[in-house]
């Protein structure tokens, strides 16, 4: 599987992996690095926020429109 999104795309987290993460839920994030993919094939990412940066898998991001 390959990744869907680009270095630089603008994208939004549309769940939360934990309860820090409530206060950017929705907010808008760069991807910064593409990450290899888990065990189960899904590609991941390294996003950042004006709040800082994180890794999250591919099925908890959209586009930034």
């Amino acid at each position: 599987m390959s990744h869907k999104f680009k270095v630089g795309q603008h994208v939004r987290q549309s769940t939360v992996g934990y309860a820090d993460a409530k206060s950017v839920a929705g907010g808008l994030f760069e991807v910064v690095r593409l990450m290899p993919e888990d065990r189960t094939g899904e590609p991941s990412y390294r996003v950042k926020s004006a709040v800082g940066e994180r890794a999250v898998r591919e099925g908890e991001l959209t586009l930034a429109s």
